[in-house]
């Protein structure tokens, strides 16, 4: 289901129009060339000292302030992995009105991810499809470039980092990278995601599977223990079975893990027209919406007397969602495909649907 974004504040909608003409220019580039052309211009604005939210009076709103895991977030609008991979524009999504950033996915050594083409825009379905697996300069390269943004003093709002395994690692060696990328970000990071939900990378998904994921969890966990620990949450597939999901989420309760994010990209084609011509990989945008947010208040609802926190992704588009979001049970929201399509005051009208729903209900 697809709801109109919200335009009743006047600076928003002025910018929605001068958005759409610059999406059009940036969509007639193939979908990784229009990505690095957006990261130049948002690299350059932080070259120049963006730091400062827009729009505060949205996207710092008193009412909007969340304080989860020992962090404060002075909104729950977060931007999802896979956009900022390597950590290159952390203060300049900041300064677009995002109440946390996450970074990554992020590997232990360097890789160059899938064959191209492996990156698709759905303009008419408003979704993406990608298989990029996991492509970046590897977890040594981007700690250092999040010491050198901490070092500014600039960052003001948590950052988390998403670690997974290289492609060449078999799979029951699994554990290792997750290991090594841990001991060498946990430092740098706020909270920490697992993915082992991505369909990218050959055979990941099976880390899913109860009493393999138990394994990987716990030996991080006890990682963790040895130092400061910083909160560790764990990022599951839309195409996970309920009660498969519950399962292996039951491990990360039982593991100490504080959090988890629902969902992940989903393998379903399911509502965009001549799916074939685009190949194997994780669809998100509009279409994930519904299944997403439908999983999420189901497993919300079995771990409601829980400890866990769950973070809601998938589909969200505009500020009518991520209201349905947390109405669903997620205490932050997480986007990615709702920002290519909607703009740099993506975060603020998401914002300002959140102030408007929270007067509604104190009122």
């Amino acid at each position: 289901m697809n709801h109109p974004a919200s335009t009743t504040n006047p600076p928003l909608k002025v910018d929605s129009h001068l958005w759409q003409a610059c999406r059009r220019g940036l969509f007639q580039f193939n979908p990784e060339q229009a990505h690095h052309l957006a990261f130049a211009g948002l690299k350059l604005w932080q070259k120049c000292g963006a730091h400062q939210p827009i729009l505060p009076q949205w996207t710092r709103h008193p009412s909007l302030t969340t304080k989860k895991w020992g962090l404060h977030f002075p909104n729950p609008v977060g931007l999802a992995a896979g956009l900022d991979k390597d950590g290159e524009a952390i203060l300049a999504f900041q300064a677009l009105g995002f109440g946390f950033v996450e970074v990554g996915t992020v590997t232990p050594r360097p890789q160059p991810g899938n064959p191209k083409p492996r990156l698709f825009r759905l303009p008419e379905s408003q979704a993406v499809i990608n298989r990029m697996g996991f492509n970046n300069q590897g977890a040594d390269a981007l700690v250092r470039r999040i010491a050198r943004v901490r070092e500014t003093g600039k960052l003001s709002i948590p950052l988390g980092i998403n670690i997974g395994k290289n492609a060449k690692t078999p799979i029951e060696d699994a554990m290792n990278d997750y290991l090594m990328g841990f001991k060498t970000v946990r430092d740098f990071a706020d909270f920490l995601v697992v993915n082992v939900s991505s369909p990218n990378t050959k055979n990941l998904r099976t880390l899913q599977q109860a009493t393999r994921l138990k394994i990987i969890l716990e030996a991080l966990q006890e990682e963790n223990q040895k130092g400061t620990p910083v909160p560790l949450l764990v990022k599951m597939s839309p195409d996970l079975q309920t009660a498969d999901c519950v399962r292996s989420l039951e491990t990360a309760v039982d593991a100490g893990f504080q959090g988890a994010i629902i969902s992940n990209t989903t393998i379903s084609r399911d509502g965009i027209p001549n799916a074939e011509r685009y190949g194997d990989g994780g669809m998100s945008g509009a279409p994930l919406f519904d299944a997403s947010t439908k999983k999420l208040k189901e497993i919300v609802q079995h771990f409601r007397d829980s400890p866990i926190d769950f973070i809601g992704v998938g589909g969200v588009m505009n500020g009518e969602q991520a209201v349905e979001k947390r109405a669903a049970g997620a205490e932050l929201v997480q986007a990615y495909t709702g920002f290519i399509y909607g703009g740099p005051t993506f975060a603020a009208q998401l914002c300002e649907a959140l102030v408007t729903e929270t007067k509604r209900l104190t009122s």
